[in-house]
């Protein structure tokens, strides 16, 4: 004779990990990620340093904190992706001339070159999504505000 469960509580329900948003988030970034992965290996970034190109195509010549902010990483994250990313020759780390505290960076020729190799990125996406540019907007908006709500927001009672 099957044993029967207990009639589930709201504790349960909580408990669940369908009912997750923590791990959505976290199993749709690893799949985001694998996804990148073969589109960014024939550019010679990683997924991380391919973020930071981004930022420098939108805008060269930002300081390294503009780009830690825009990214949401700390320096000791980002230091690393920057001497990488110098060492195989797609941007430069200068100082500001007018406050050496600050370290700008600036593409060199065969970083704004490799922009062009990388056009084809975010279609590919798109099309793996099957998402339009108007779903992958609004998705992004949701998200980013979701982000702010979790990092401006003290914890909030159930």
């Amino acid at each position: 004779m099957p044993r029967s469960r207990p009639p589930s509580s709201a504790a349960d329900n909580w408990l669940a990990l369908d009912h997750q948003l923590c791990f959505a988030l976290y199993s749709a970034s690893l799949a985001m990620t694998k996804a990148y992965k073969p589109l960014l290996e024939p550019l010679g970034l990683t997924y991380p340093q391919y973020l930071v190109m981004l930022v420098l195509w939108e805008g060269d010549g930002v300081t390294v904190s503009q780009v830690g902010a825009r990214l949401s990483l700390d320096s000791g994250t980002l230091t690393p992706l920057l001497k990488r990313l110098e060492a195989t020759g797609l941007l430069q780390r200068l100082r500001d001339a007018a406050d050496e505290r600050r370290v700008l960076l600036q593409l060199t020729p065969a970083g704004r070159k490799l922009k062009a190799r990388a056009a084809s990125v975010p279609q590919t996406i798109a099309c793996a999504t099957a998402c339009e540019l108007r779903d992958i907007s609004q998705l992004a908006t949701q998200l980013k505000q979701l982000r702010e709500r979790l990092t401006d927001s003290p914890q909030r009672a159930g």
